[in-house]
């Protein structure tokens, strides 16, 4: 049962208060003036304080003052007249939680108290979990308590001694790059190299020289042998992000790596043997993917990890806004203890498109512009507040989303190539690059009119 402590000077109004706080299952103790206020707060242990800011003897502010001193994380809330809220917003920068102002109505006061125990059992559960965290197994900056993000835990460390290729999904910026490099440490491979790849950002004509290498005299520019990623991998682990992204050419001798562990530089005959455990990420389903091959996907299937986006593990946000906070303050040599209530209810109520990455932009953001102990509101991305969206309304004629337009011409592309192969289903899919399986399906999906079978 919550302990509450009413300062109020006025006996209807301290008299209601008790009662329907009361009637809530509260366990209320008041008192009608500060010094008895503070007699009985030094008497007992409180969860919360609501106090009047105008008491005769001493004000609201000094006994705010005096139960801060006493007790620095016990929650206040102030009661102010309309006339005094100037004084209720000093009362804040001191340190209360919030004020109300009369006339007071209960319904207010229970939904602000059930936000101050709410915030405090996220506090309590985050240091418990900071501290859990610190003690459990090596997993570097992987940070959640959400249930889904337990699961990738466990099968983190089910994997850590095999062998085996993984693939992990995930929108960008969920930390699939955090999730393979816990992976390796883990691992019997972590005094041997851990080397990334985004196939994304390397142009096409670059990805396959820079994972497999070149001999000297391969290409016009190629003035030197060049050793690939695999061989700088060699006895570690190969990082392929955003392996969706990579064109059909490079897959197949990828396959041949993952088949047999060797390849081929650019250019040269002689075969070069590895030993690389391969860890892919990919944005997008494989599977479902036209121009992915459907046996290098298997090949990279063995293990999966579905990384789930922010949105889906709210109750992680807390956890990482502290060690975003502790991180970036550190680094700014900054004493900032965290951020203000109302700044988390912001970033709780967010959407986080951009998932960790966006949230830790913005902490980042948020700890250089801050110049008090905690991050408030206003310092926070106008995004993240609300603030600065324009809405328009466009003619959108016949415009149509991308996916509508993406399944169009992956109909008229199935049919040129059926066409061009008089309907022959194995020549077609072996020329789209996919199973014949799928091309039935999607033929089937998709309605595509064959006349040969």
């Amino acid at each position: 049962m919550k302990k509450i402590l009413i300062a109020e000077d006025e006996e209807i109004m301290r008299i209601t208060l008790k009662d329907g706080l009361s009637k809530e299952g509260y366990q209320v103790t008041t008192a009608d003036d500060v010094r008895e206020g503070l007699e009985r707060f030094q008497q007992d242990d409180f969860d919360l304080v609501i106090a009047d800011l105008r008491m005769p003897k001493l004000d609201g502010i000094q006994f705010l003052k005096e139960v801060k001193r006493l007790s620095p994380e016990i929650p206040v809330i102030m009661i102010t007249a309309y006339g005094t809220i100037e004084t209720a917003i000093q009362a804040m920068k001191l340190g209360a939680y919030d004020y109300l102002t009369k006339p007071l109505l209960i319904e207010e006061l229970l939904m602000m108290m059930e936000k101050v125990f709410q915030f405090q059992h996220l506090q309590q559960e985050n240091l418990l979990l900071r501290e859990a965290l610190e003690e459990r197994h090596k997993l570097g900056n992987i940070i959640g308590k959400n249930k889904k993000m337990q699961e990738i835990y466990r099968l983190i460390q089910t994997v850590e001694e095999a062998t085996s290729t993984v693939l992990i999904y995930g929108e960008t910026g969920t930390g699939k790059e955090l999730v393979a490099q816990a992976i390796h440490r883990n691992s019997p491979r972590k005094n041997k190299p851990f080397v990334e790849v985004s196939c994304a950002a390397l142009p096409e004509s670059l990805l396959e020289s820079e994972l497999f290498g070149y001999e000297k005299g391969a290409f016009t520019g190629a003035f030197r042998k060049k050793e690939g990623r695999f061989e700088w991998a060699d006895g570690g682990t190969l990082f392929l992000d955003d392996v969706d992204d990579m064109k059909p050419e490079v897959q197949v001798k990828l396959l041949r790596v993952l088949e047999y562990g060797e390849f081929e530089r650019i250019g040269g005959t002689n075969t070069i043997s590895v030993d690389v455990r391969v860890i892919a990420a990919s944005k997008k389903n494989l599977e479902q993917a036209v121009s992915f091959r459907e046996d290098l996907y298997y090949r990279l299937h063995v293990v999966p990890v579905h990384l789930p986006p922010l949105r889906e593990r709210k109750d992680d946000i807390p956890l990482l806004i502290h060690h975003f906070v502790k991180e970036y303050a550190d680094k700014a040599g900054k004493k900032i203890s965290g951020i203000s209530p109302k700044a988390l209810t912001l970033m709780m109520e967010y959407n986080w498109p951009g998932n960790v990455r966006q949230l830790e932009n913005s902490i980042e953001g948020a700890v250089a512009l801050t110049q008090k102990d905690e991050i408030l509101p206003e310092e926070l991305p106008a995004s993240i507040r609300g603030e600065g969206i324009a809405t328009r309304t466009f003619e959108t004629g016949d415009l149509k989303p991308v996916k509508d337009v993406v399944k169009e011409a992956e109909i008229a592309h199935i049919r040129k190539v059926l066409a061009a192969t008089e309907g022959r289903k194995d020549k077609a899919a072996n020329i789209l690059g996919i199973s014949r399986k799928t091309l039935w399906e999607k033929i089937k999906v998709y309605g595509v009119y064959v006349t040969n079978t």
